[in-house]
């Protein structure tokens, strides 16, 4: 064979090798192309619409928050903002922003977090650059838009807090989301410039609050950016609250705190509902509407008083003589002691070779129980508990509600600690001792309770001894449920004719802050708590004043009460940190606040009787027969 033939064979067999191939890839395709247009049609045109459609979420309106009367504790105001396109800059982001801050000032810090969003965000998604836009801001940049390519202005909604320190701790605040805002909630990407709430009722009721984000079907190209809108579902916006406080109320707490670090609840014994509830200091909400500088943050967090701290739910402190309210209870509800008892104060008595001594270096002399807790005779208190035992103190602490939250709507409310014998076993590994019991007598030793705590176990006391959950929402008088707590009616009024004597007769601890309000008065307990231990070479050479003593080594001061007396309807819980004495600082704080609020509810009574009479009168008016002849008086009847 010619070497002609050979090559002609060689090209045949590799013609036909290439046509085998063509064929089977040809067959490939084909049954791939079925497979894809028939078989999985419709899966891929499910992606294929997915691909060319998008959806974008549309920011609700947050719900708003009203008083028990309907004033405004939390608003949205209408406002505009400066946003940034960094696909539409033509250049350089910060070359922009360097022209924006020549019209609108920027912190260094803002121009940061704005450089820093743009990395973080493919280029057509906006980035936040300047809130709350006033009118010759909007004007000079809608002048210089050419100037500013990328740069926006859109209208969006900023939340409000007209009573600004006044309710901020109860209320709350609102502030941008952050990245473990996104990292925990995925649904949130698509919401970057949403806020959220962050403490108070704003972070409790989260949820209700912000409402249901809208959406719009984008008509959308390969790499994501718009085209067009095909459909709109509005936003639905979030529930409007009512809450149980009073703003008036709150601003009379807020006034009579002044300048101390403390709180100051009130509450309705009957519905459990928190009138007032006051935390100083105090900072403005309306702040975190736009970003925190450095220096101001550290101003809030590195506080000595924390103004940042809800001190009534979350700060726990040792009651002092405030519990020896439950001490009493405990001896009276146990049969230990009856009203009657008399027991001798000396001024202190031992336990072993350990000293333990009344406030009242001289004694008290005896005392009954009302007398006890008039004068507030710690060694008269210090005998009851060790008469009656840990265990029945504990358990009756235990029915007032003390060593577990009260579940007020908060979400940093604190538990204190009411300590047994098991739990300081657990804990130290120790037993438990009669001097724990004489401690816990007066208050003090491992026992912890919140402000809050406080003010509850006062209103279950006041109302005759039922448990009504304290809340902050506006509650139906008809609706609330409350349970009895088992104790005797009679050893309760024993209990409360105590706390009356302490601000209204003579000797009381608290009788310089008693007060008369047509008839009405108050009643309460004062407790100072020590925070440092007294040796006894310093009681024997003489204790310094409190004022003379540096703020942080001062007593803490506490006021729990009730009002009016003779039918109480207002429980009040007073706490200054480091205030010095219960009743010196906290009672007439406490008295102040009380005297004011029954002032109020007369003046309240007064203009709703008014409004009643006229809306009477217009009605009486209005549906008085016409007359279709003249009336004449007697003297014009003569006349004609």
């Amino acid at each position: 064979m010619s070497w002609e033939a050979a090559g002609v064979k060689e090209i045949k067999k590799r013609a036909y090798i290439l046509a085998m191939a063509m064929f089977f890839f040809s067959l490939f395709l084909f049954f791939r192309m079925f497979f894809l247009q028939v078989i999985d049609a419709e899966k891929y045109q499910t992606l294929a619409e997915r691909n060319r459609i998008g959806l974008r979420q549309i920011a609700p309106a947050r719900g708003l928050i009203f008083d028990r009367n309907g004033l405004p504790l939390a608003q949205n105001r209408k406002t505009f903002r400066a946003i940034l396109t960094a696909e539409n800059t033509e250049g350089s982001v910060s070359a922009v922003l360097e022209k924006f801050k020549k019209l609108v000032p920027l912190e260094e810090e803002e121009v940061e977090r704005i450089l820093k969003d743009v990395k973080k965000r493919r280029s057509f998604v906006p980035v936040r650059v300047k809130e709350d836009l006033t009118f010759e801001q909007m004007a000079s940049l809608q002048l210089n838009m050419p100037e500013l390519p990328g740069i926006s202005i859109e209208e969006s909604l900023m939340r409000v807090y007209p009573e600004k320190e006044t309710s901020a701790h109860v209320i709350g605040y609102v502030s941008f989301l952050t990245e473990d805002d996104l990292k925990k909630n995925e649904s949130l990407q698509n919401l970057p410039d949403a806020r959220i709430g962050r403490t108070g009722i704003e972070s409790f009721f989260e949820q209700e609050l912000a409402g249901v984000p809208g959406t719009r079907r984008m008509e959308i190209n390969a790499v994501g950016r718009e085209v067009r809108e095909l459909e709109r579902q509005e936003a639905i916006a979030g529930e409007d609250l009512y809450l149980s406080l009073d703003a008036r109320l709150q601003k009379i707490g807020f006034d009579a705190m002044k300048d101390e670090s403390g709180s100051a609840i009130l509450m309705d014994v009957r519905t459990g509902e928190i009138l007032m509830l006051v935390s100083t200091p105090s900072f403005d909400p309306n702040i975190f509407n736009y970003p925190i500088d450095s220096k101001t943050w550290k101003s809030l967090n590195g506080n000595d008083r924390r103004p940042m701290v809800n001190k009534s739910i979350s700060e726990h402190y040792s009651p002092g003589s405030t519990f020896k309210i439950v001490v009493a209870l405990a001896g009276l509800d146990a049969g230990t002691i009856k009203p009657s008892t008399k027991i001798d104060c000396e001024g202190r008595l031992f336990v072993g070779d350990h000293p333990f001594h009344c406030w009242r270096r001289k004694g008290h002399g005896a005392l009954n129980l009302i007398e006890a807790l008039q004068h507030s005779c710690d060694i008269y208190f210090y005998e009851v508990a060790r008469k009656v035992g840990v265990d029945k103190i504990v358990e009756t602490a235990d029915r007032l509600g003390f060593g577990k939250k009260t579940g007020i709507e908060s979400q940093n409310e604190k538990s204190g600690l009411l300590p047994s014998k098991a739990w300081k076993s657990a804990q130290f590994g120790d037993g438990w001792r009669l001097g724990d019991t004489m401690n816990l007598g007066i208050g003090q030793g491992f026992l912890n309770s919140t402000p809050m705590q406080m003010v509850q176990m006062m209103a279950w006391v006041a109302n005759g001894g039922y448990a009504v959950k304290p809340t902050l929402l506006k509650q139906d008088p008809d609706k609330v449920n409350s349970e009895s707590l088992g104790f005797s009616r009679h050893y309760l009024l024993e209990i409360l004719e105590g706390l009356k004597a302490v601000v209204n007769k003579s000797g009381g601890t608290a009788y310089h802050t008693r007060f008369d309000v047509n008839g009405q008065y108050m009643g309460g307990k004062t407790a100072s708590t020590q925070i440092r231990r007294i040796s006894l070479a310093e009681r024997e050479k003489g204790l310094k004043q409190q004022h003379e003593l540096a703020w942080k080594d001062r007593d803490h001061a506490f006021f729990v009460g009730y009002a009016p007396v003779n039918k109480p309807r207002y429980a009040i819980a007073v706490a200054v940190e480091h205030g010095g004495g219960g009743g010196m600082v906290a009672a007439p704080i406490a008295s102040s606040i009380m005297r004011q609020v029954l002032e109020l509810e007369i003046a309240d009574k007064e203009a709703e009787r008014q409004r009643i009479q006229e809306s009477v009168s217009k009605l009486s008016l209005k549906n008085k027969p016409k007359t279709l002849y003249p009336v004449f008086t007697d003297e014009e009847k003569e006349e004609n």
